[in-house]
C-alpha cells in the first residue's frame, strides 16, 4: 500500500479506538431489555459497533488500497447506522442522556478518523 504504510491494522488508532468503543457498546447494552437481545435493537447496535473495526481489519488485510478504501467506506456506513440506532435507543428510554452523549461524541471522533483514513487511502 503506497499511501498508508501500516504493517498491521492493529497499529491503526482508529481500529484500536473502535475496538474499545465496541466493548463499551456491549457494556452499555447489557442493561437493554432482554427481549431486545436477539434480532432486536440490542443485536443491531452491537453488530454495527463490531462492524466498524472488523471492516477496517478485513480491508487492510487484503493488501489493496481500493479494497481497503471500500471496507473503510462500509465502516463509515456502520457508524452512521449506529448513530441512528443510539438515537432510537435514547428516545425509547434504553439509553440515558449521559450515556447517549458520551457514545455519540466518541462515535463522532471515530467517524472523523475513518474519513481521514479514507481520504489517505483513496487519495
Amino acid at each position: 500500500m503506497s499511501s498508508v504504510k501500516v504493517r498491521s491494522y492493529r497499529d491503526l488508532q482508529v481500529w484500536q479506538r473502535s475496538v474499545q468503543f465496541a466493548v463499551e457498546i456491549y457494556r452499555v447494552t447489557r442493561d437493554f431489555p432482554k427481549h431486545e437481545l436477539y434480532g432486536g435493537l440490542t443485536d443491531q447496535v452491537r453488530r454495527s459497533a463490531v462492524s466498524i473495526p472488523s471492516n477496517i481489519a478485513e480491508g487492510h488485510i487484503r493488501h489493496s488500497e481500493r479494497v481497503f478504501a471500500n471496507h473503510v467506506d462500509i465502516a463509515l456506513g456502520s457508524a452512521a447506522e449506529l448513530n441512528t440506532q443510539l438515537l432510537i435507543a435514547r428516545e425509547i428510554g434504553y439509553l440515558s442522556p449521559d450515556d447517549h452523549r458520551w457514545l455519540t461524541d466518541e462515535l463522532t471522533e471515530i467517524t472523523k478518523m475513518l474519513h481521514g483514513l479514507y481520504r489517505a487511502i483513496s487519495g
